[in-house]
């Protein structure tokens, strides 16, 4: 903040109207009624009650900055996006990072993936990755998105989070374990954005002028390093600053020390997903680097914080369909879906001419036969055509130039399942597992006994079966510290220590207590 001044610009009302008092009401008299012409206060009163966007149902609470992002490596063999034709072509950029579940209150410590969204303002158009701080996610079909969401929201009739609704779901669904892994470990709680790797998670692809299509894998890697936080590390923080990975964030930005990322990809040519032994659009999957190494492409930096949060960031719209020329998508069943949902949820919460707000609005020209709307933002292409075609010199498609080359398709439409030799949900967690220090598997154990062993009995022994079948050592940990845990804890509070929740007749689910005795 700047020394006090006074101040020379007039208050005036949204229309530029100069407003006559900011400080009493219009009434009939001194002790009389507020008068309805009023308009200036109706208008504060209507503005107040719309100030607040609808919070985004996942990814709620983020922060976010400004930044380059620079090629270090240019691959016109694999694609003929602009951005990557040349070495050292530099684009602005907007990152955005969240915690997942909890709303826009939540401590930002909590144990939680990461959202780690990106925006660049290619010359060819917006280019977004939508992506988490791990390199998996829970599910890899989009039915089961919104039900998995649910299932780590609130629980109808308590209002709280649910550990049972949470293991239920895990334990019901095995292809979750990869993610949960993840998450349980140190990885869980990062010390802060700036300390967390990102992934693009989803398969991508990029195609060059040869019309070759080639699958990728994207990756940024934090150049301060990854840090985390023990679980009681993150318990003090949060009592003490909830903000904390906001104030980490832009402090350093603010002191000029700027985060840096870098960028790799893992890539697969086309031919070869067909044949690959593992699925290579099932999103609970890594690709094994020893068959697809990284190759660095780039890195960016974080160097302006936002002047406006809720202009810059609580507007911001990231969506994995603004893909430029040279990007591509593949037959990876969660990136479909996200395809279309994200988009919509833009639409729903921030208008139907979200694009148009200038944090969104592309820094390549704009020329759409998109009309109205409620909020428009700009003149609306005042007189121009407003259908196509037509004879009045209206923006026309590119055809060829841009079109990205055919996708092989085979097979019958059908609601189809995973392949039976896809269907190991250990084998990758169990060598994430056994590629953890030995400290860093105790805390495991203790992570995950300090949300599982608050669940009912039966929900904690399939979930603790999986866990056997990932690694005996991790389930027999997990066991012990849920029997330690129970043993130690004061009677007094040994009933709320564990949640069963029960459906009532009409399928209305209800929670009932339930003791917790040393010898469960």
């Amino acid at each position: 903040m700047t020394a006090p001044r006074e101040s020379t610009t007039a208050l005036t009302n949204a229309q530029g109207d100069p407003v006559a008092s900011n400080e009493n009401s219009l009434t009939a008299g001194q002790r009389g009624p507020v008068l309805l012409q009023d308009h200036h206060l109706l208008e504060r009163m209507a503005q107040f009650n719309r100030e607040r966007v609808p919070e985004r149902v996942v990814h709620a609470k983020g922060s976010g900055a400004f930044g380059t992002f620079r090629v270090t490596r240019a691959i016109p063999e694999l694609t003929v996006a602009q951005l990557f034709q040349t070495e050292g072509t530099e684009c602005r950029m907007l990152a955005r990072f969240s915690t997942v579940a909890g709303e826009r209150g939540f401590a930002d410590t909590v144990r939680d993936p990461r959202g780690f969204a990106l925006k660049m303002y290619t010359e060819d158009g917006n280019w977004d990755m939508v992506g988490n701080n791990t390199p998996v996610f829970f599910v890899r079909d989009p039915v089961k998105f919104q039900d998995f969401i649910h299932s780590q929201k609130r629980h109808p009739a308590t209002g709280r989070r649910s550990e049972t609704m949470m293991f239920d779901f895990w334990g019901l669904r095995p292809e979750t374990l990869h993610q949960t892994l993840y998450i349980f470990g140190d990885r869980g709680i990062p010390r802060g954005y700036r300390f967390m790797n990102g992934y693009g998670s989803h398969t991508y692809s990029l195609w060059n002028a040869a019309g070759e299509r080639f699958y990728v894998k994207w990756h940024f890697h934090s150049q301060q390093g990854v840090q985390n936080l023990t679980e009681e590390e993150a318990t003090e923080i949060a009592g003490k600053n909830p903000d904390f990975y906001f104030q980490d964030l832009h402090d350093a930005i603010e002191r000029g020390e700027f985060p840096k990322w870098r960028v790799s990809i893992q890539v697969m040519p086309e031919a070869e997903a067909e044949t690959y032994h593992i699925h290579p659009f099932d999103l609970t999957k890594v690709w094994p680097h020893a068959d697809y190494p990284l190759m660095e492409v780039g890195e960016f930096e974080l160097n302006e914080n936002p002047r406006n949060y809720f202009a810059e960031i609580e507007q911001a719209a990231f969506e994995p369909s603004n893909m430029p020329r040279g990007f591509g998508a593949s037959p990876d069943k969660m990136l479909q879906g996200r395809l279309m949902s994200y988009a919509d949820a833009h639409r729903y919460r921030i208008g139907v001419n979200y694009a148009q707000l200038p944090v969104n609005k592309a820094a390549s020209p704009v020329n759409t036969y998109n009309r109205d709307g409620q909020t428009r933002f700009d003149g609306n292409y005042e007189g121009a055509p407003v259908y196509e075609p037509n004879s009045f010199g209206g923006p026309v498609a590119s055809g060829e130039a841009v079109q990205e080359p055919p996708l092989k398709l085979t097979g019958e439409a059908g609601r189809y399942g995973w392949p039976e030799t896809d269907e190991d949900y250990f084998a990758q967690p169990g060598a994430l597992f056994r590629l953890m220090k030995p400290a860093e598997q105790q805390r495991v154990y203790g992570n995950y006994a300090r949300h599982l062993g608050a669940t009912p009995q039966f929900i904690q022994d399939r979930y603790l079966g999986h866990l056997d079948k990932v690694d005996p050592k991790l389930g027999q940990g997990v066991r012990d510290a849920i029997n330690a845990m129970k043993a130690e804890a004061d009677p007094q509070i040994r009933t709320v220590l564990t949640e069963t929740h029960t459906y009532a007749a009409g399928g209305q689910m209800k929670p009932q207590p339930q003791a917790v005795g040393t010898d469960d």
